[in-house]
């Protein structure tokens, strides 16, 4: 009788080993400039229903840990609290791109936030690396919020329980980040009155952003940036100052309006330049952070100079 044949490795070229080396050597720069700084990574999407583009997602955050990067992700969960007010027959409204919160509705945010959703992107995390760690903007008052309108044409609208980031306390986050922990950051924020308010986790992640000093902000959606010319061309802008996406904002689409402010808010507070990017795209995040071209849509501040923003520059690494 004959022994079992041992399956055998799958044969690499010398051709593909060479595009595979070269590929690491190109992400050197970027290895380099980011060895060792806080990466704040908005997640939200297609990007977290999606399950190859979880999985896809949780090893893209695992890499950069092991890279020596120091990654924070922050997170809402839009489809899964929708689902669950359905669910209870609480009805659902926006007004400028943001949910109209009632107390109620705000029982079931938080309840879905921090008891569901956050629990399940630690896990999948934790499936590629047991390094994620839970928390909510309400925890050590990491973030505290003012109730903020929606503005609809021009004016204030009152959406009840919905914050607008006003401190940030990122004790708690750094301590884990030296810890060689992930923090995975629900975005529930305490007010001074005593109230759980709904915060976008869009402005969370950009308020974290400029209070841990990241080197970079990373909005995960479902578009593949920001248009030049929305419905009549689907260019995307590669590239935006600060003054320019200022001046645009008002003519976004309410969908649009919370991502490319909280961009803005994160490169005015002084982080180097904040990304909207494709969450769909297969491992977005390393092609953003490791790749000269990068992709999505980066927001830079007026005085950076061309190519000085380090990774996914859309140009190249400054030495």
């Amino acid at each position: 009788m004959s022994r079992p044949v041992a399956a055998s490795k799958p044969v690499v070229t010398a051709q593909v080993a060479a595009q595979q080396a070269a590929t690491l050597i190109d992400a050197l720069p970027w290895l380099q400039r980011f060895s060792g700084k806080v990466v704040v990574v908005k997640y939200g999407g297609n990007a977290m229903t999606a399950p190859e583009l979880q999985t896809g997602f949780a090893q893209d955050v695992v890499f950069l840990r092991y890279a020596g990067v120091r990654p924070v992700v922050v997170h809402g969960g839009g489809p899964q609290i929708t689902e669950q007010l359905q669910r209870l027959g609480i009805p659902s409204e926006f007004r400028g791109g943001l949910r109209v919160t009632t107390p109620e509705a705000m029982t079931v945010v938080r309840m879905v936030l921090t008891g569901q959703v956050n629990g399940d992107v630690v896990n999948l995390i934790n499936d590629h690396g047991t390094f994620a760690v839970g928390l909510s903007g309400e925890d050590a008052g990491m973030l505290r919020a003012e109730r903020r309108p929606a503005l609809v044409d021009g004016q204030p609208v009152d959406i009840g329980q919905v914050g607008d980031v006003v401190a940030v306390d990122p004790s708690a986050v750094t301590a884990l980040l030296d810890a060689g922990r992930i923090p995975v950051i629900a975005s529930v924020a305490r007010g001074a009155d005593g109230l759980s308010y709904n915060v976008n986790a869009d402005t969370a992640a950009a308020a974290l952003a400029a209070a841990l000093g990241a080197e970079k902000l990373i909005v995960l959606t479902d578009v593949a940036g920001l248009y030049a010319d929305w419905p009549d061309s689907s260019e995307v802008i590669t590239e935006i100052r600060a003054s320019q996406l200022a001046a645009k904002l008002p003519t976004l689409a309410a969908g649009m309006v919370p991502k490319m402010e909280a961009c803005l808010r994160a490169v005015q507070a002084g982080v180097p330049s904040a990304t909207v990017l494709d969450g769909r795209a297969p491992h977005a995040l390393l092609l953003e952070i490791f790749t000269t071209e990068g992709i999505g849509t980066m927001v830079l501040p007026d005085t950076t100079p061309a190519g000085a923003a380090g990774g996914g520059a859309h140009s190249g690494p400054v030495s």
